[in-house]
Order: C-alpha cells, then sequence, then structure tokens
C-alpha cells in the first residue's frame, strides 16, 4: 500500500518526527557534523575540554609511510597486490574494494574482497585468475578472492571466488552467510571486450567452494552500474544502491515473489523477472515532491518514500535510471556504500556538484522500512581545500561500528581517511592513508575500501584501493557515546 504524501505529513505532526525544511550550516571540520553554527567541537576540542567522549585523539604518523592511526593502534597487511599470492600461485589480485567478514572454522575469519576491474583483462597487470569454473565472463578482468586469516593472524590463504566479472565495486553480506558482488557498470555483450552483458549482482559461497561454481546472474535484481545491496532478513526485501550520473542515479528496493525463502544459493534460482524492482519516489513534511536528495541541507531532515516498479529492469534498450521521467522518481549524487543495522539500512551519497540541486561533499542516510523513511544523519559540506589534513569529504563504503555509530571509508580528493561518525553524527578520524602514489610535487593518495568489523569485533579491516592492501587495525577500542 502506497504511503501517500499527505498520510506522511499527517503522522509525522502526531509522532513529533523532526522534519527540518531550512538550511543549515554545512560542517566540514571533523565534529562539527551535528552541531550548532556556533560550536564546532574537534576530537582534540574534546580532549582538552574534559575528556574526550568521541574518536581517539589524533594521528600519529606511520614510519613505515603507510597507515598513520592513533596512539595505541597497530595494524598487519594481510594482502598486497604483487607481494602476497592466492594458493594457486598467482599474485593477489589487484584494486582491492568491498569487504565482508564471516566466521570460519576454528577460529578463522573469512572476508570476501572485491575486486574493482573494468574492461579488457590486458588492461591489468593483475587481473582475477580465471579459475576453472568460476568464470562468467572470460574477457573480463574482476571478481572476488577469498581471504582466510587464522585465529591469531598468523597465516593467510586467499582463493578466487568468482572471476570474470567487471567492476566488482561494492555489494554486501546477507544474514545466511554468503556475499553478493556487484558490478559498477553497464557494458554489454561487444563493448569494451566483453562477450557478455554485465552490471549485475552475483552471490559468493566462503564456506563452500562448489557452491560458487558456474556462476550466473541475479537479472532478478535489475542490470545497472550497481553499488552496494543490503538485506532486510525481516521482510525479504533487498535494497540497493547505483553509482551513476547523467542522470543521478537511483536507491533501489526489490521485492520477493509471494512465498519465496532466501538462503544460501536460493537467489540464483529466481526467473530473471521474479519479484518486483523499483525505485523511491520521495516527499518531505508538507507533501512536496523532493527530486534529488542533495536537497537535504541539515542533518535530521526526514523524508517520506513511496515506491514505483521499474518498467524494464534488464534495461534491454534504455537504463534503467532513463526510463523515468521528471517527477516520477528521487535521485542522488554517486549512491555509494550501505550497511544494514539498527533494523534499516545506512545509505551513503559521496559527493554532488553541479549535477544536484546542492552541492556537498557527503551524506549519510538511514532508511527505516517500518516508517518508510529516509533521515538525514550526516553532512559534508563542500571541502575547502582536501590537500590538508583535518576534514572529511567523499565517504564511500560503510559499516556500523559495534561500539556506537559508523565507520566511513574515505574516497574524496587529497588526504585520505577511515573516519567515524557518532550516533549525534559528529566525526572523528581513525586512520590516514600515508602510501603516496604519485609524486613529492603532486602527492595522490588511494581511496579507503571494504571497512568491516571482525565477527568478534575486535579488528576493523579496510583496503588500500590501489596499489591493493588489505588492512587488519586493532586497539584500544571503546563505545563511542553521543552527546551528552
Amino acid at each position: 500500500m502506497p504511503l501517500t504524501r499527505r498520510d506522511f505529513a499527517k503522522s509525522s505532526a502526531y509522532t513529533g518526527v523532526a522534519l527540518v525544511g531550512s538550511a543549515g550550516v554545512l560542517a566540514t571540520a571533523p565534529g562539527a557534523l551535528a552541531a550548532e553554527p556556533s560550536e564546532d567541537l574537534t576530537t582534540t576540542d574534546a580532549a582538552e575540554r574534559g575528556g574526550a567522549r568521541f574518536g581517539y585523539g589524533p594521528l600519529v604518523a606511520d614510519p613505515k609511510g603507510l597507515l598513520a592511526l592513533p596512539a595505541g593502534f597497530s595494524y598487519r597487511v594481510i594482502t598486497r597486490t604483487g607481494q602476497t599470492k592466492l594458493e594457486s600461485g598467482e599474485s593477489t589480485p589487484s584494486n582491492h574494494d568491498g569487504t565482508a567478514t564471516f566466521e570460519g572454522t576454528r577460529g578463522a575469519t573469512l572476508l570476501v574482497n572485491n575486486h574493482e576491474l573494468k574492461g579488457p583483462r590486458a588492461d591489468w597487470p593483475h587481473p582475477v585468475p580465471l579459475t576453472e569454473g568460476l568464470v562468467y565472463d572470460p574477457a573480463a578482468s574482476g571478481g572476488c578472492t577469498v581471504v582466510e586469516v587464522s585465529k591469531h593472524g598468523d597465516h593467510v590463504t586467499e582463493w578466487v571466488g568468482i572471476a570474470g566479472t567487471s567492476t566488482n565495486c561494492a555489494g554486501g553480506s546477507t544474514p545466511w552467510g554468503t556475499w553478493l558482488t556487484c558490478e559498477e557498470t553497464e557494458d554489454k555483450a561487444g563493448k569494451n571486450g566483453m562477450t557478455k552483458d554485465h552490471g549485475y549482482v552475483f552471490e559468493v559461497d566462503p564456506h563452500d567452494r562448489r557452491a560458487n561454481r558456474d556462476p550466473e546472474p541475479i537479472k532478478a535484481l535489475g542490470r545497472y552500474a550497481h553499488e552496494a545491496v543490503v538485506v532486510d532478513s525481516k521482510r525479504g526485501h533487498l535494497y540497493l544502491t547505483e553509482d551513476a550520473s547523467g542522470p543521478n542515479g537511483l536507491f533501489y528496493r526489490w521485492v520477493p515473489p509471494r512465498g519465496f525463502e532466501h538462503g544460501r544459493g536460493k537467489l540464483r534460482t529466481l526467473a530473471d523477472d521474479a519479484g518486483v524492482l523499483q525505485a523511491p519516489k520521495c516527499f518531505d513534511s508538507g507533501g512536496n515532491f523532493v527530486d534529488d536528495l542533495s536537497r537535504a541541507t541539515k542533518t535530521g531532515t526526514v523524508y517520506g518514500v513511496d515506491w514505483v516498479d521499474v518498467p524494464d529492469r534488464d534495461a534491454k534498450s534504455v537504463p534503467v535510471r532513463k526510463q523515468f521521467d521528471v517527477g516520477q522518481v528521487t535521485r542522488a549524487r554517486k549512491l555509494e556504500g550501505m550497511w544494514w543495522g539498527d533494523g534499516g539500512a545506512y545509505i551513503v551519497s559521496s559527493y554532488a556538484r553541479e549535477e544536484s540541486p546542492v552541492a556537498h561533499d557527503g551524506q549519510v542516510w538511514f532508511y527505516d522500512p517500518k516508517r518508510r523513511t529516509l533521515t538525514l544523519k550526516v553532512l559534508l559540506g563542500v571541502n575547502p581545500d582536501p590537500s590538508k589534513d583535518g576534514a572529511f569529504d567523499g565517504p564511500d563504503n560503510i559499516t556500523v561500528s559495534p561500539y556506537g555509530g559508523l565507520v566511513i571509508a574515505e574516497d574524496g580528493e587529497g588526504v585520505q581517511h577511515l573516519f567515524g561518525a557518532t550516533d549525534d553524527g559528529r566525526t572523528y578520524p581513525i586512520a590516514r592513508n600515508e602510501l603516496n602514489i604519485g609524486t613529492a610535487a603532486k602527492p595522490e593518495y588511494s581511496e579507503f575500501t571494504g571497512v568491516c568489523f571482525s565477527p568478534d569485533g575486535r579488528t576493523l579491516y579496510a583496503n588500500i584501493q590501489t596499489p591493493g592492501i588489505m588492512l587488519a587495525i586493532t586497539g584500544p577500542w571503546r563505545r563511542q557515546r553521543p552527546r551528552g
């Protein structure tokens, strides 16, 4: 049943939902996101005013030139392209991206690691090897590897989970213990050397190698520039993001067919047109249609959400996002990572410039499926000087922290960070990439990707995408309390 604009406005008035329509200050300094214009508490400021209630203090430069961390924290390199090898002898593939952790046997941790490699295999020195039985399109260079880290971290094994896919960006874990890898491309057979259509979601089982044989796309979830996916285990819905422009991409919901039960390998048994793929149509408390999520300029903004069916999910002739006329759906620039937590989906819109109504350097939204609302949780104003350390921009991959709030991987300009956001929207640094892949005169730092905690919550895993490094970060983690 659609949630009408009148229903949303009426329920908002009765329940006291915070509905914000006025413009607020776009804070870029760490700690300022939920602050009033007169308040700018950075992590250091908070510590000086009587003990930091959030964050871990300033970052300490790494003498090895790889990863700056707060005092008391340390890291280990788990895989590194060109140095570590798969169990088959080939190099770890490059361009690490979306990642999730799973409980292995004998206390081990399993990680599924996407490799965002687009186009022909000849374009990349270290593509994902074409392991027999695990290949979708032999012309494609991307895929996933599965990494097993022993209980004490002293032994690492890596093997191919899927090969022959393209531009495996983010994805998402499932409640039944598998990984959904997403192709961020719309290349069809014949384009960029591909022999099959791409732009799909595939399922990878880290526990059962036999389940990954003869991979087939889950066409019911649509063909477009997929970024991430999460599963609502209570309702069976899947939510997906699209990282695209011209026009801006969409946030999708897939509703399963009646009687369908999720489980390992069940998604690949679906018919190509199974269930319903839908895009959002948002409206504010006054019942006004919202054309783009960038129109929200203050944390706490809440939009009601209705869902509109996608006409042709396989985009046979027209890309999915172009199948809607103006006024039919709500768009957003660079919809990126997602993570399920707190009964809903946290969703990143990385940044927006002239292609969106209002410029910003990052948003994090929370979709509540019960209330059918989107709430703006984190907002980053345009970073005036990305080459300087301190401010954050371009959030990408995201995870819900067992210590409260979120941990976000930065894919912005200039300096690159892992940073945290408290439940009330304040931010603080966790790590800084110090590996300069540019020159001394023009330094360049690769984005962070694949941020996620180990099943026991003690280790934070993250990747430096280029050249392709997986890191395990440990230290004195503690609960991040909201402002008291």
